[in-house]
């Protein structure tokens, strides 16, 4: 075939080119032999024992020439005659480069120690496919291997791939390359059946290409017109696809990129010097020539029916013949090995050498792995640590119109999703970028649930659940959003929880209970006005003035305290809110209590001789409001200091909102605090109870009464209240039970005095409240 000509060209070009440049290896002339394995391992074998033997027919372990100054090999372009080669002379010691073959079974140190390529093994091949096919979200892909060695070597590899990077095949279809297709109708059939049901828009093929092949490929064009083929690089760079135009078109093919430019002015002239009258011996040239151009060079009696060549003939004429995807790679070859040499004999020989290159066999390989290479202008380059040229790849895009037309663009797969526009560049049969997914792409906000079919690329997609979200196309996994934050609306992204507390600005009822907590403040203050200025008026002073004005004091710091529990909550505010409520409103019924006890007293102390005298006056009253009061301030310190209240963050009540709201710290000193203002209260009502019999005009009892019934009612409703609510709502019971009871306190003491003092002024005086005294 010309095409595989080119690579004997391309490497007698470059033997040429150095010998006949003394200044590139001075000193040093390059010979060769050249055998032609015809792609068959047996054919490879005698070869090679050929040439090491030096004897027309191989001897194994047999040299006929006493020294041989063989330097290394070169060759060869498949793995199946590679591997055969590269086991022979690693018996013998002598270094090899091959220009195609990919088997990872080479990249073995241990068995081929002095086996190197300037290809990649298929591992790194089968790594940039799927990286290939992540990149264009190929999830479903086919297979299409060719029944032989290569294609069930290649297989087991890809489905390896495959597997461990989520890509699934949908069918594999195996071509056998003995079977007549133009007969074997039911082989046909069933290979075309299997086509037209399958989803996918992407094959992938394995194995050995062939002029059979091609020809299967032919007769299944009508049900791959559509389908866009992966190439293995030996399809790629192989011209029988061309056998089947409409199936390989806009096809694709990994290819490892090439430095040389091998279509240099002096390399088109070295082509045109190529003649088979210049090379009369050259019989493979010979028959090329006769074989496309139909004439003969040297023995015109051995072809009768062939004309003579008119020396005009030129191998650029070959539309095969300027297949540059593997000719560089075997020019690069001898080029490696020329240098390697070229450095071996420079090195200094040990006294018991001499500067012979058959005593270095053993020492080439050496220098190979030793050597960095720039290839014209590309960076340093050397081989890897299983004995591989690296370099980059290119993306092989076979547009085939009128003209054969091959265009290639750089893929690099490490590069950023930013940085990959190769896509841009590449040419589709129907126009876009095919679709090989077994099912939808599940949208952020869903994730993949198993179907029943068995492939992991087959799921349906479901929503994430409350609390969680994916911010990937085709998420395995919901992610659950950190406490602080919540999915929004999509499920595709974590926002901020939404805060939650008793707001003035955003909260219409905390206006109104700030809004009643200034009106009954104002009207506490405006109460204390009028008994400050009326305070020598008899129904003031009858009443215990000193406890009335430490009464409204408490009362009015009550409703103050309702705006502890307002705002944004904080641990000082979480302290002071209950505490503060807790004592005031404690002095408050304390100061009620001594009123009571006082008339009791002041009524007992009447009677001749009672001994209750010494207890009526001031100090039993102060005694009274500062014992009860000590009592409640002792509770809310030891509180305070064992577990006082805090903030604390509720982030599970509510989903997408965090409640920010006060921990008691302790039930049990929150719960004593409440139960000390009840049991307060309860003995306030019992006396005031015990007390209503006594003179009205001396006697706050009803009032009293009446103030701690509606306490003991407000705060026993607001404990279950209490308990049943979370939040904001918690916070306006405990306000609710604050303003009641603070109101009702000063509503029942203190309005009826007020309305005495103001509007009827003749009851508010002495003589009126002795005569109501002794009726």
């Amino acid at each position: 075939m010309p095409e595989f000509y080119r690579q004997f060209v391309d490497f007698r070009y470059f033997i040429e080119q150095t010998n006949n440049d003394s200044v590139l290896f001075p000193n040093l002339t390059l010979g060769y032999h050249i055998y032609d394995s015809c792609g068959n391992a047996q054919q490879a074998v005698k070869s090679v024992l050929q040439i090491l033997s030096g004897t027309r027919e191989p001897v194994p372990n047999y040299s006929c020439v006493g020294k041989r100054n063989i330097a290394g090999f070169i060759g060869d372009l498949t793995s199946e005659t590679t591997v055969p080669i590269a086991q022979i002379l690693t018996l013998y010691g002598y270094a090899q480069i091959s220009y195609g073959a990919s088997d990872p079974l080479l990249s073995d140190r241990l068995t081929f120690p002095y086996f190197f390529r300037t290809v990649q093994s298929d591992h790194h091949y089968f790594s940039l496919l799927t990286e290939l096919l992540k990149y264009f979200s190929w999830t479903w892909v086919g297979v299409i291997r060719i029944d032989d060695e290569n294609g069930d070597r290649e297989f087991q590899l890809l489905t390896k791939y495959f597997s461990d990077n989520g890509i699934c095949i949908e069918f594999s279809s195996k071509l056998n390359t003995k079977i007549d297709i133009s007969t074997d109708v039911p082989y046909v059939v069933k290979h075309k059946d299997m086509l037209k049901k399958s989803t996918t828009s992407v094959i992938v093929l394995c194995g050995t290409v062939s002029t059979a092949i091609a020809e299967e490929f032919r007769m299944l064009s009508d049900v791959l017109r559509k389908k866009i083929l992966i190439l293995p690089t030996n399809w790629a760079t192989n011209h029988m696809m061309y056998y089947a135009i409409h199936v390989f078109n806009g096809s694709l093919g990994l290819i490892q990129k090439s430095w040389y430019d091998l279509n240099s002015p002096k390399v088109k002239d070295f082509l045109v010097s190529i003649h088979p009258s210049k090379f009369p011996k050259d019989v493979l040239l010979e028959d090329i020539w006769r074989l496309n151009y139909f004439c003969y060079s040297a023995n015109e009696y051995l072809y009768a029916n062939s004309d003579n060549c008119t020396e005009e003939e030129r191998f650029k004429d070959f539309w095969n013949f300027n297949n540059m995807l593997h000719s560089p790679r075997a020019y690069l070859a001898v080029s490696l090995l020329s240098h390697a040499i070229y450095k071996m004999f420079l090195s200094k020989p040990s006294p018991k050498q001499d500067k012979t290159l058959h005593n270095y066999k053993y020492q080439l390989h050496h220098y190979l792995k030793a050597l960095r290479y720039n290839v014209q202008e590309s960076p340093s380059y050397t081989f890897d640590e299983d004995g591989a040229f690296k370099s980059k790849y290119w993306i092989y895009n076979y547009i085939i119109k009128e003209k054969v037309k091959v265009q290639h663009i750089e893929f690099n797969p490490l590069a950023s999703s930013e940085q990959k526009h190769f896509a841009l560049g590449i040419r589709w049969k129907t126009g876009q970028i095919p679709r090989a997914q077994c099912s939808d792409n599940c949208i952020p906000g869903f994730r993949k649930a198993p179907m029943q079919i068995p492939h992991v690329c087959c799921y349906d997609c479901v929503q994430c659940p409350v609390g969680e979200m994916s911010n990937t196309t085709d998420s395995e996994n919901c992610i659950r959003c950190p406490d602080m934050e919540w999915p929004n609306e999509k499920m595709n992204q974590c926002i901020a929880k939404t805060l939650e507390f008793l707001s003035y600005t955003n909260d219409v009822i905390s206006l109104l209970f700030s809004s009643f907590s200034v009106l009954f403040l104002l009207l506490t203050l405006l109460i204390l006005g009028v008994f400050i200025a009326h305070c020598e008026t008899p129904i003031v002073k009858a009443n215990n003035r000193s406890l009335s004005f430490l009464l409204l004091v408490s009362i009015k710091l009550s409703f103050l305290s309702v705006f502890l529990f307002l705002g944004h909550p904080v641990d000082i505010t979480c302290m002071l809110r209950i505490i503060t409520f807790g004592i005031t409103f404690s002095i408050a019924v304390s100061s009620l209590l001594a009123k009571t006890i006082m008339v009791c007293v002041a009524f007992k102390a009447t009677k001749p001789g009672s001994s209750w005298r010494k207890w009526v006056g001031v100090k039993l009253s102060n005694s009274v409001v500062l014992f009860c009061s000590s009592i409640q301030i002792i509770i809310c310190m030891t509180w305070l200091s064992i577990s006082p209240p805090f903030q604390e963050l509720d982030l599970h009540t509510y989903p997408g909102t965090i409640i920010i709201q006060c921990n008691e710290g302790s039930a049990i000193g929150f719960y004593s605090v409440i139960g000390y203002m009840g049991l307060l209260a309860a003995v306030s009502f019992v006396l005031a109870f015990l007390a209503r019999t006594l003179p009205d005009s001396f006697n706050e009892a009803k009032y009293i009464t009446f103030s701690m019934l509606l306490f003991c009612s407000v705060w026993i409703t607001m404990i279950p209240a209490y308990l049943s609510t979370k939040g904001k709502n918690t916070v306006c019971v405990e306000i609710f039970a604050i303003l009641t009871s603070s109101a009702g306190l000063l509503a029942s003491i203190f309005l009826p005095k007020c309305y005495i003092i103001l509007f009827k002024p003749e009851m508010n005086k002495k003589s009126h409240l002795l005569m109501n005294t002794f009726l």
